[in-house]
This record gives C-alpha cells, sequence and structure tokens, in this order.
C-alpha cells in the first residue's frame, strides 16, 4: 500500500543527499515533494501541513545545516516526525482485572469487521487468552453465519445464541454469562454495520457500551476507502468515544493516507493492522516500524519476530546442520520453501528489508509470487530418489518432471542451477577454515530461530524472486 509514497520519499532524500551543502532553498525543494508525495498519498492536508511546518521549522536550525551529514539529520527529523503522527509507540489492548473483559467491534458495513474480529480472536489466543466471540448482528442473515465460519478456521469458540435470545443485548449478555462459565477471559462483541452512519445503528451501540462497559472499543477501517475512513472513524468516535483503530486491506492498492490522518483526526491510537486474508496477517501496529519502512530503513525487528513465531527451531537449526555438512537435498530444499511461504508473501517480507547495501537488489527485484508455487511444483513431481540425489535427474527424467509439474525443462534446469550454485556456497562456508569457525562460536548464541546461520528462505532466495 505505500509503495508509491515510500518510492516518492526515498527519492526526494537521494536528491537531497546529492547536494553538495544543504540550503534553505535545497531544503525548500524537498519539502515540496514530500508535500506533494503526501498529499498524493491521501494523507488530510492538515496533517500534511502540519507536518511540513514541523519539518521545516527543525530542518532550517542551524545544528542541521553545519552538520557534517545534513542530510541525515533531514530524514531522521521526517522520521521523527511522521513517527509523532502515527503516536510514537504502540497502543498496548486492555482489560479487566476481573475477567471476562469485553471488546467491542464497530464499523461500517464491508470494512472487514467480522473478519477482524476473528482474526483478533486468534491473535488474543496467540497470546494467552482464551477469547469468546460473539455476533449480535440480528439485521443481515448471513452476518452470524459468516462469523461462525470465520471462527471455525481459526479454531475459537463462538456464542451461537440461546432460545428467545433475539436482540443484540441479550445476545451479548448471553455470551458473557457463557465467557463466566467456560473459563473465557475476553469476549469479542462483533456489532452489527450499516452502508452509512444512522442513528439508530448508534443507540444500539450505545446501548451495549453502557450496558458491557467494554475496556476496548475498536474501530474497524477499510484503508482503501482514504478519507472516508477518516470521517467515519471520527463520527464513531463522537458517539462512542472509541478507544482505538484496525486499519484493515493494508495490503491493497490504495494510497495508504488514512494510516498518517486517522489518529490525528481522532486522537486514538492505530491498534492493529490487517495485511492480508489469512487469519494470521495480523499484526500490531509499531508507529517507528510502519515509518521505518516507508523510508526504505525496513523493519528487521517485524521480520525477527515473524520468523520466531512461524519458523520452528529445531527444524531450522537441523537444516543449517545440513547445509553445513553438504547434505542439502532438494527435500531440504522444498521445506525450505515450505517454512517461507509461512512468512507470508515474498514483497512483504521485501518490505521488512532496509533498501541499502545487499538488501537493495533484493529490493529492487522483480518479484513473482508464483515462483515458489512453481518450484514446489517442480520438486513435487520428482520421485523421492530424485529429490534426495539431483544427480539422476538426466534429460528424459527433466522432461517427464516439466510435463508432471506444468512447466518447461528450462524451468526446470533454472531450478537445479539454483540449487547446486546454493550448495556449492554453502560448502564454501563449511570449508572456510578453523579460525572463521571459531570466532563464530565466541560470539555465543543469539536467538531467532536458525538466524544465526542462513535464514529460513536463504537457499537460492534471489533465484526465487526471478529477474
Amino acid at each position: 500500500m505505500f509503495d508509491n509514497l515510500s518510492e516518492k520519499l526515498q527519492r526526494t532524500f537521494k536528491n537531497l543527499r546529492g547536494q553538495g551543502k544543504l540550503t534553505e532553498e535545497n531544503i525548500d525543494d524537498a519539502l515540496k515533494a514530500i508535500r506533494l508525495a503526501l498529499l498524493e498519498a491521501d494523507v488530510h492536508f492538515k496533517v500534511v501541513k502540519r507536518l511540513i511546518a514541523n519539518i521545516r521549522e527543525k530542518s532550517l536550525g542551524a545544528e542541521v545545516l553545519t552538520a557534517l551529514s545534513p542530510t541525515e539529520q533531514v530524514v531522521k527529523i521526517v522520521k521523527d516526525e511522521l513517527t509523532a503522527i502515527l503516536g510514537s509507540t504502540e497502543s498496548k489492548v486492555r482489560y479487566c482485572s476481573t475477567p471476562p473483559t469485553v471488546h467491542m467491534i464497530v464499523g461500517l458495513q464491508g470494512s472487514g469487521k467480522t473478519t477482524s474480529a476473528g482474526k483478533l480472536a486468534l491473535w488474543l489466543s496467540q497470546h494467552g487468552h482464551k477469547p469468546l466471540l460473539v455476533s449480535v448482528d440480528v439485521y443481515r442473515p448471513a452476518a452470524r453465519d459468516q462469523l461462525k465460519i470465520v471462527a471455525g478456521q481459526i479454531g475459537q469458540p463462538i456464542y451461537d445464541g440461546a432460545a428467545g435470545e433475539t436482540t443484540p443485548l441479550e445476545l451479548a449478555a448471553g455470551a458473557f454469562r457463557e465467557a463466566k462459565q467456560t473459563g473465557r477471559d475476553v469476549v469479542l462483541i462483533d456489532t452489527a454495520g450499516r452502508l452509512h452512519i444512522d442513528d439508530a445503528l448508534m443507540v444500539e451501540l450505545e446501548q451495549l457500551k453502557k450496558r458491557f462497559e467494554p475496556k476496548e472499543i475498536l474501530f474497524v477501517a477499510d484503508a482503501m476507502t482514504g478519507q472516508d475512513a477518516v470521517k467515519s472513524a471520527s463520527e464513531f468516535d463522537k458517539r462512542l468515544g472509541i478507544s482505538g483503530v484496525i486499519l484493515t486491506k493494508m495490503d491493497g492498492d490504495a494510497r495508504g493516507g488514512a494510516s498518517l490522518s486517522i489518529r490525528e483526526a481522532t486522537g486514538k491510537p492505530l491498534k492493529f493492522l490487517g495485511t492480508g486474508e489469512k487469519p494470521s496477517a495480523f499484526e500490531i501496529f509499531h508507529p517507528e516500524r510502519i515509518v521505518s519502512r516507508l523510508l526504505g530503513m525496513g523493519d528487521m525487528l517485524s521480520l525477527i519476530e515473524k520468523v520466531e513465531e512461524n519458523i520452528d527451531e529445531k527444524q531450522a537449526l537441523e537444516m543449517q546442520r545440513k547445509m553445513l555438512a553438504n547434505d542439502f537435498s532438494l527435500e531440504d530444499f522444498r521445506e525450505q520453501l515450505r517454512q517461507v511461504k509461512k512468512l507470508g508473501s515474498l514483497q512483504s517480507i521485501m518490505d521488512m528489508l532496509p533498501n541499502v547495501g545487499p538488501f537493495k537488489e533484493l529490493q529492487n527485484a522483480e518479484i513473482d509470487p508464483k515462483e515458489l508455487v512453481r518450484t514446489e511444483a517442480i520438486i513435487n513431481s520428482m520421485t523421492a530418489k530424485e529429490r534426495v540425489n539431483a544427480d539422476l535427474l538426466n534429460g528424459s527424467r527433466r522432461r517427464r518432471i516439466a510435463k508432471g509439474s506444468g512447466t518447461t525443462v528450462q524451468q526446470v534446469n533454472q531450478l537445479l542451477k539454483q540449487y547446486r550454485q546454493a550448495r556449492a556456497m554453502m560448502r564454501g562456508i563449511a570449508t572456510g577454515g578453523a579460525g572463521s569457525k571459531k570466532r563464530k562460536r565466541s560470539k555465543g548464541k543469539r536467538r531467532g530461530h536458525g538466524l544465526r546461520g542462513p535464514a529460513p528462505g536463504g537457499m537460492g532466495f534471489r533465484g526465487l524472486l526471478g529477474r
């Protein structure tokens, strides 16, 4: 979503670095480019005006213009100001001292409210809680069925309602009672939505708030609706006093300015991001990390956390041992691809890498999302013996594999070339001398589930990105 904005900001800083010495004129030119980039990204004009004024004031200070690296100082000022607008630090989810805690999920119809309720339930379950879902949308027949399907996909319980419970208040009360009896510590109320804000909807939500005193009222905003999401968030906040925002569809093609405007308009923090269709595509909103991605600085902390959550440490260490022992087969290569797929799309991984040094080539690579699927299909079309011993793959076998995987012989050859290059590289590392091994051992253990050696997906990773 931030691709266009990120590209324009990075281009502006690159032009700024090309100046031998920073002057007021240089900075004004850069600020004009930043202003235009933000407005094109659909950031509210009042937010842009305040942001540019703050950056200009700080950038024209004597300590910047006379600094040894003034451009880096300006980049830091832009980073700090963008982070301040987004909230500086992530906002924690609040809970009652005496469970169950009630969280209300509110928003307009079609914003991704029900899906977000399911994603939040999964996130809570992964962080030591026992959520119970309930839909109180009694107006759309499919709404409660939709939440039931979502709950089934994530393996979390849902309260279906007892006989005679026909109103939102009755359904929510039944869910609260069920949570107490079954030891569930968080009740997630998926409220009804409308195509537009009306008084009947708000009165219903106000009644739920008064009755259950929720610790969180989370407004779900569709990032692709731009400034409409900002207006809706403001209206819900005036009537309900929302506690935070879940921004959905952050993987879409929208300009993304809503995320930079909502907090300014409501004064309430962005708490979560929906970054894809999968239930696991849901993450805490870290303002500083988001800004770092915007400015091409990467987000290695989020990448490491993602690896730790999704990659099995024992499996990663065993893979590393095989690499260094030159015992890395195509079977292992396929397993490594599956590990990479757990981390999400290749593009999302690339977005977390800094746009400098060895990562710059990866950032600029043309990514084909189908490449991982195609590569796995080729390996799946091999026999078990062929996967263990790639030397068996003569011309006729390669033709059979290409036909079975729906690919070409050239693509099969390309995969085998990448695989052999990876093995050769690992052989070179393994035989690099005792001194280098000793130095590595002296550094001690570091957390990261396989990050001590080649990261999961490292083998042939550049080849998988396409040309």
